[in-house]
């Protein structure tokens, strides 16, 4: 990935915090990487250099900045709007998978041989997977050390280190201090850490402006009980992660959103950091959207009173087709209806202490839904096959849905399945891939809130007003959604 050199630094020279997450500043003096916003001294432009990556300037003998923690920031927008292999590699390291399978499971899942992706990697971003999973893992250990009581060798081996030695090595070279000094400085920092075993209590930052408002409606129309909830601006849910069940609280912040997590297994605060990030779409670049979208005069309105819209995304690729395929041709309220019944007949309890009082019902497997579906569904009988046969997909590993996955190549495999079509596909890649560009044409309910706002509302008519919506498609269909809301009917679950 190529740098403007000119543009970095002028960013940098102005403490831009727009650009936080976007590249990295190397200062060559110091062997310090920062944020652009670092406060400190701007240095000079021939003593620094710039990097798409932690990981590459960790590569080139970097460590990070203690004062504006640079790994700290949102990520780059590009980790979910591009779609090329670098993109869907970036999804996947930071889901854990290279520590849960190695380089050789990564490129397995990417369909590509490991030699291919170390040089692709190497070539954008500056390093290769294994130097880019251990900047992720050093971020996590950070988390780890800084927000909980656990001791140095639990965290090294929650965080995916190979042995503590390696541990150690690695935060002093990242950090350039032994992570007991990380601890004693959060601890003076913040007072203590949290002394309840579990329960991480973290900052999650976004660019503003973040339309937190429209994400929680969101989410509290299509509540699941047990499974989640939305109370006093706060959302709450279960989740199933790589190694055991968690739950959060999701609470709106200014410049941060925070989470409450508890975890019965710390080796998932990667996973769980990286799936919250994209439920609420916070590597999201909301000014980028909104002078695409504002630029249309039947848009300009809608983006004026909802800046920085969001695109709700998905904890679990299992439980969100699910979901869609069994929203289809209903009312979110229809779908709501149906989809907690199955919930509350094939999900599993949690215990007292992991759920505290919230939600307490985790979203039923695959493979028990393709085993009892058809027992608990009711409804047509050809959607009841469609859910089954498509529980039975994912269970079978014939259907893989994770956020590593080429969008043409899992649309492809989606209307491949009885009872699946163009509109769920297009659906899933905007919600579980992040796909920016999902106009979604079809969907009654998009063409209602253009009509509402004066715009096309014919398939073919809407398609063409759209092409100057893109590569923001995704977002526009947001704003469409919430101009037909008092629409009297709402027929897809979006």
């Amino acid at each position: 990935m190529l740098l403007d050199q000119d543009r970095c630094y002028r960013a940098v020279a102005s403490r831009d915090a727009r650009f936080d997450g976007l590249f990295i500043t190397a200062v060559r003096t110091t062997r310090i990487y920062c944020r652009p916003s670092c406060p400190a001294t701007t240095p000079k432009p021939a003593n620094v250099e710039f990097f798409p990556t932690a990981g590459a300037a960790q590569q080139r003998g970097y460590r990070a900045c203690r004062r504006c923690l640079p790994d700290a920031v949102p990520g780059s927008p590009d980790w979910n709007s591009r779609a090329d292999l670098a993109a869907r590699a970036m999804r996947l390291i930071s889901d854990g998978v290279v520590e849960r399978d190695g380089v050789a499971g990564l490129a397995d899942r990417l369909g590509y041989s490991e030699r291919h992706l170390n040089r692709v990697l190497t070539a954008e971003l500056g390093a290769g997977p294994l130097a880019l999973a251990r900047a992720h893992r050093a971020h996590t250990a950070r988390l780890l050390i800084e927000t909980t009581p656990l001791a140095m060798a639990d965290v090294a081996f929650a965080a995916g280190f190979a042995s503590v030695r390696q541990f150690n090595d690695t935060v002093r070279g990242v950090y350039g201090v032994p992570p007991t000094a990380l601890r004693t400085a959060a601890a003076r920092h913040r007072g203590t850490v949290p002394a309840v075993a579990g329960t991480l209590v973290l900052r999650l930052p976004y660019r503003p402006p973040f339309d937190a408002a429209g994400l929680l409606a969101h989410f509290a129309d299509r509540a699941l009980d047990g499974v989640e909830s939305v109370v006093d601006g706060t959302y709450r849910r279960t989740l199933r992660l790589p190694h055991n069940a968690a739950t959060v609280a999701l609470t709106p912040g200014d410049g941060y959103v925070a989470a409450t997590l508890r975890m019965a297994d710390p080796r998932d605060l990667g996973p769980a950091v990286a799936r919250l990030r994209r439920l609420l779409d916070l590597d999201a670049d909301p000014v980028a959207v909104d002078e695409v979208l504002g630029a249309d005069p039947a848009l300009a309105a809608s983006v004026a009173a909802v800046p920085g819209i969001r695109l709700a995304g998905a904890v679990d690729g299992a439980e969100q087709a699910l979901r869609a395929v069994l929203g289809q041709q209903v009312s979110v309220a229809g779908a709501r209806t149906t989809t907690a019944r199955l919930a509350a007949a094939l999900g599993e309890r949690l215990p007292d202490g992991l759920a505290a009082g919230g939600p307490d019902l985790l979203f039923p497997t695959a493979s028990s839904i393709a085993e009892r579906g058809a027992e608990v569904l009711t409804g047509p009988t050809r959607r009841t096959a469609s859910v089954v046969g498509l529980a039975a997909a994912i269970a079978d590993g014939s259907l893989v849905l994770d956020p590593g996955r080429d969008p043409d190549e899992l649309r492809a495999a989606l209307i491949a399945l009885p009872g699946i079509g163009p509109w769920t596909a297009g659906y899933l890649s905007m919600r579980l891939l992040g796909a920016p560009d999902e106009l979604l044409p079809t969907d009654l309910a998009v063409r209602r809130g253009a009509g509402a706002l004066g715009l096309p509302s014919d398939v073919d008519g809407l398609s063409r007003h759209a092409a100057r919506w893109r590569p923001w498609r995704s977002y526009a269909a947001t704003h469409l959604w919430r101009a037909a809301a008092t629409a009297p009917r709402t027929r897809r679950s979006a």
